[in-house]
């Protein structure tokens, strides 16, 4: 039988066995053109500005930028307390409006019930939702376990330190299961030290849970210990100006943090923010002089 010669440049016979590469999952977060203006005595405000972002599950992404350029206000967005803006959040694919039980969220100041006990303040969104005691209970002591708080169930909030109590915040909120966890700057009233820490004892939980997390920060060598991502903010109104990629090995151990690729990451999100903080800066002075008006 005469055999055909194949052509040199002919493409290879599909193998139907072939294996592919599975495809990347959905993001659990999209922020897709969000814009966030405010009616001031001043005038209209423009807080935010064409954000688009998404987060992947199990991810934990900080989000940093100057004073003032709208990192709360798009908090807010995202949590579902602020519902008059432009564009959209999604959650599993699904557009979200108001406060919704997949977002749960931990803020800057004191949080916890004085009047309840540590474990009953982890108990207390189980007892909403209506599990039973022992149930919750139980629920509650593995969630005061790995937030380090073990052999504290029973102290009061006036007991414990500022870094225990926002511990106590963190479990309560995580015991609700949420799909998300929103931190707004949740150590900004902690000294460093205890910042360092609970930073530390933050990612155990998230490396722990696979809990994707959005934590709000001013604090770069934070965000930088902490994420795998960081989206940089420019100066008001808020846009994503840049996204870094946090490329350092787990867990982010003190030669870690003490690295030449740790500074080197600090130093890439300090350029970006020194340019946006200092034209804060020159805006709000300019604005001052105005309002002043001309010297006498």
């Amino acid at each position: 039988m005469r055999q055909v010669a194949q052509m040199p440049n002919a493409p290879p016979a599909s193998d139907s066995t072939a294996v592919r590469p599975d495809p990347a999952p959905p993001p659990i977060l999209r922020v897709e053109s969000v814009a966030k203006q405010f009616e001031t005595a001043d005038g209209v405000l423009v807080a935010l500005r064409d954000i688009s972002f998404s987060v992947a599950r199990g991810e934990l992404v900080s989000v940093i930028g100057p004073s003032g350029c709208g990192k709360s206000t798009l908090f807010k967005v995202i949590g579902g307390l602020e519902r008059a803006f432009d564009g959209r959040v999604m959650v599993d694919g699904q557009t979200i409006a108001g406060t919704h039980a997949a977002i749960g969220m931990v803020f800057q100041e004191e949080s916890t019930f004085p009047w309840r006990t540590v474990i009953d303040n982890v108990a207390f969104p189980l007892e909403i939702a209506g599990v039973r005691r022992g149930e919750r209970l139980d629920k509650a002591r593995e969630l005061v376990a790995l937030v380090g708080l073990r052999g504290f169930e029973r102290r009061y909030p006036a007991e414990l330190s500022g870094g225990m109590r926002q511990r106590v915040a963190i479990a309560r909120t995580l015991a609700a299961e949420p799909k998300i966890l929103l931190m707004d700057e949740p150590f900004a009233s902690l000294d460093e030290q205890t910042r360092l820490l609970l930073g530390d004892k933050v990612v155990q939980i998230q490396q722990t849970l696979r809990q994707t997390t959005l934590l709000i920060t001013h604090n770069i060598a934070e965000a930088v210990q902490l994420s795998d991502r960081i989206i940089v903010m420019t100066y008001r109104p808020g846009r994503v100006k840049r996204i870094v990629d946090v490329d350092l090995p787990r867990p982010r151990t003190s030669e870690i943090v003490g690295s030449e690729a740790f500074g080197r990451t600090v130093a890439q999100v300090w350029s970006d923010l020194r340019e946006e903080a200092t034209l804060g800066l020159e805006q709000d002075e300019t604005r001052l002089l105005g309002a002043a008006g001309p010297p006498q």
